[in-house]
């Protein structure tokens, strides 16, 4: 383990948070800066009641960085089912109670963070209550985070560029130093319109990935996503992200090339999600390509194998230097 590694991921959801458990294994020095912009679920609930900003991806990147006992680890994430409490995480309740006894959200979470006893930080990328809006190719506008994903009402409409209200809101301290100081910066794997790119909007951000010297690696998703990438390559998820930053943001792509099982081919396709294709020549146009067997099924759900994954991304970080 190269502990002196320093590593930014950015991004949100479950691929965030399953890569940052392979990634901890390789350096304690990880950063994991977190959009904020879901409103649905018991995040949406908790925004609300209270106020606060979504809990949720803060949450689960938490929990995947915390050096505690496993069955905190759980707890974290327990997830209640019935009463007034259903949907709620207790995770998300711990932050939200934190979040009321502290003069920011990045300070709750510093709060919790602490009592987690994680490995590296977790930022929220911004402390502003943000609202994430998709723009389609009609010229229809989809407001919130929580509806994104499940416009298909116009499938044939995608989706153009996605823009937060208020307008470049304000970083949290601390991030853009992260973002210079980086040995590695990662984005994704994760939702490219809800949980990669939210980040990119946050004023300073792109401006300081572009900045940095750091190996700049997006990692592909495995699977395209029903209302949000449909009918995606592999290509166009780098040029979506190209868009709302600059042209070269990733210095290298990794991507799986193992068969996804054709049973969960079928399950996906009744969710409007297919295999990402690998259109491999144009993505050379932009970035270096690096493919491996990073699939794994968890649960009847494709995965990226966390531990290989966050090898092959210390070891090109590394090598790069």
């Amino acid at each position: 383990m190269n502990t002196d590694t320093r590593v930014v991921a950015i991004g949100g959801g479950t691929g965030l948070s399953t890569m940052l458990k392979g990634l901890k294994l390789h350096t304690h020095n990880i950063t994991a800066v977190v959009t904020v912009a879901d409103d649905g679920g018991s995040s949406g609930m908790l925004r609300n009641d209270f106020g606060m900003l979504a809990p949720g991806d803060v949450r689960n990147c938490v929990s995947a960085l915390a050096e505690v006992d496993p069955v905190m680890g759980e707890l974290l994430n327990f997830r209640f089912k019935d009463g007034g409490l259903k949907g709620h995480s207790l995770g998300n309740l711990f932050l939200a109670a934190l979040n009321e006894t502290s003069s920011s959200f990045d300070e709750a979470v510093k709060k919790f963070s602490h009592l987690a006893g994680i490995v590296g930080a977790v930022f929220p990328v911004t402390n502003e209550a943000v609202t994430l809006n998709a723009v389609l190719e009609n010229g229809a506008v989809i407001k919130g985070e929580s509806h994104i994903g499940v416009h298909r009402e116009e499938p044939s409409s995608g989706i153009t560029r996605v823009e937060l209200n208020p307008e470049k809101p304000k970083p949290v301290d601390g991030v853009i130093r992260a973002i210079e100081r980086a040995d590695i910066i990662v984005l994704g794997p994760g939702s490219l319109y809800t949980s990669i790119i939210p980040n990119l909007l946050v004023d300073g951000v792109v401006e300081a990935i572009q900045k940095s010297g750091a190996v700049k690696i997006y990692v592909c998703n495995i699977m395209s996503q029903a209302g949000e990438t449909e009918g995606y390559t592999a290509y166009d998820h780098l040029s979506a992200i190209e868009r709302h930053s600059y042209e070269g943001i990733a210095d290298i792509v990794i991507a799986n090339n193992s068969p996804v099982p054709e049973g969960l081919k079928e399950k996906y396709a009744l969710e409007h999600a297919c295999e990402v294709e690998m259109d491999s020549a144009r993505i050379l146009t932009r970035s270096k390509l690096v493919q491996g067997n990073l699939l794994i099924v968890r649960n009847d759900r494709i995965r990226h194998n966390f531990s290989r994954l966050a090898r092959t991304i210390m070891l090109l970080g590394t090598s790069a230097e």
